[in-house]
């Protein structure tokens, strides 16, 4: 719901809420917060709040430190697992420059000028976020262990399935916020579950994808548990994904809905433009060394190929009718900073419509069990984290839609990362202490 500042403050008035919390996402895509009193909200709203931009991974040096958080006052929501009297809400910011002008490197603005962009075409974008997880036990102190919560598989009940309940109080929370979730099931490895939410714009996406992954780590660790979002946290088993839906809409109406019919040029070519810029743009969809160990396996995708529900594709179009038609993109995963991958990937579309570029026919064939003289004809997405970073690094695509000095910051930190990983000699410990407890 699109509340105003006189809503918001009166609100916060009549339902005794005392506590405001202002938060926003590096450019990494980690949730950063600060807690104010709600009686400096007005101030927040016409001043702004500051705080030390110099000690936020990414965002501005020593010398030039203060920005400022403005709460958007459409992202009220009341935080249900405090308490409820004496309550809290939270706000997702726009973060600006004392100066009032907006900072670069803050996702929520780098992602309104890609809606903008498409808006200004006349495209409406609606995205729908389908989003992996895994559950696994802590110890007596509450630490995370690596045992996972149960040794169910796809779609299993209960008893096998041990995270319905967790499952239920998330979604329950989920509503509470204003997030309307779709489904829930269990996943195909041993305590992985996933939790579909409705579609919505594409900046409410993004916003509440930030806001899911923070419900269910909160809400699993009120049950014992503690909920990882790394890709691929237990080596022999499915990888966790973040499949992103994208619906497109002009005039009110869905153009990929006519995609099974073979009508529809603009979305094929919207496709062909996110297949095109695919490679350049997977740094941002996959940032860590260890969401390429998901690729080839367990249905994540590894060539540049689309076809209809085939989900062995990087790009499917699923079996569905009138509002729900869309094209999912299935290389993604929930380590991402969501607003900048929406952002790109509205841009790779757009662009393909500029264009009118030709989508290729469908790779109408299981891509995990074909002959390799059939494979070999496909192009791959990069297959380790350092490739992803020299696609985007030699990318005018990519130089052309994000910030000089952000796209610098990001990738010499991704490039550290890397060095770092061969530095330590076992992958696959460094990946545990550097992802396990953070992602």
């Amino acid at each position: 719901m699109k509340y105003t500042i006189d809503e918001v403050l009166q609100f916060i008035s009549d339902n005794d809420v005392k506590f405001v919390r202002l938060s926003f996402c590096d450019i990494f895509g980690a949730v950063k917060n600060i807690s104010i009193l709600s009686e400096e909200l007005p101030r927040a709203f016409e001043c702004g709040i500051s705080f030390d931009a110099s000690s936020i991974r990414g965002f501005l040096n020593i010398e030039e430190s203060d920005l400022f958080l403005f709460p958007d006052p459409s992202t009220l929501s009341i935080l249900p697992w405090r308490p409820q009297q004496g309550r809290v809400v939270r706000f997702y910011c726009d973060i600006k420059y004392p100066d009032g002008t907006p900072f670069e490197g803050d996702g929520r603005a780098i992602l309104l000028k890609a809606v903008n962009a498409a808006h200004e075409k006349g495209y409406r974008i609606e995205i729908g976020s389908e989003c992996e997880f895994y559950l696994f036990e802590e110890d007596e102190k509450g630490n995370p262990t690596k045992i996972p919560h149960d040794n169910a598989a796809y779609f299993d009940m209960a008893p096998l399935d041990k995270g319905e309940n967790v499952r239920r109080d998330i979604s329950l929370t989920l509503e509470q916020m204003g997030i309307m979730p779709e489904c829930s099931h269990h996943e195909q490895g041993p305590g992985q579950n996933e939790i579909d939410f409705k579609y919505s714009d594409a900046m409410s996406a993004a916003d509440n994808l930030v806001t899911f992954k923070s419900v269910v780590k909160t809400i699993a660790h009120l049950n014992g548990l503690y909920a990882s979002f790394m890709p691929k946290p237990l080596k022999d088993c499915s990888g966790s994904g973040l499949h992103i839906n994208i619906s497109l809409l002009k005039d009110d109406v869905n153009i990929f809905e006519n995609m099974s019919h073979n009508s529809s040029k603009e979305a094929k070519s919207f496709i062909a433009g996110i297949l095109n810029r695919i490679r350049e743009i997977t740094v941002f969809l996959n940032p860590l060394t260890n969401s390429y160990e998901r690729f080839g396996s367990h249905s994540a995708p590894k060539f540049v190929t689309w076809s209809y529900q085939n989900r062995s594709q990087l790009v499917r179009i699923p079996a569905a009718d009138g509002i729900y038609s869309r094209m999912e993109l299935r290389s993604s995963d929930p380590s991402c900073n969501p607003y900048y991958a929406f952002a790109m990937l509205i841009y790779a579309g757009l662009e393909g419509i500029k264009n009118n570029l030709e989508l290729k026919n469908p790779a109408n064939l299981n891509l995990y069990e074909a002959d390799e003289d059939v494979i070999k004809n496909y192009e791959t997405i990069p297959s380790t984290l350092e490739e992803a970073i020299e696609a985007a690094e030699a990318s005018q695509f990519v130089a052309g839609h994000l910030p000089l000095n952000t796209l610098k910051k990001y990738l010499s930190f991704k490039k550290d990362e890397c060095l770092q990983c061969h530095k330590s000699g076992n992958k696959e410990e460094f990946e545990h202490k550097t992802y396990f407890y953070t992602i």
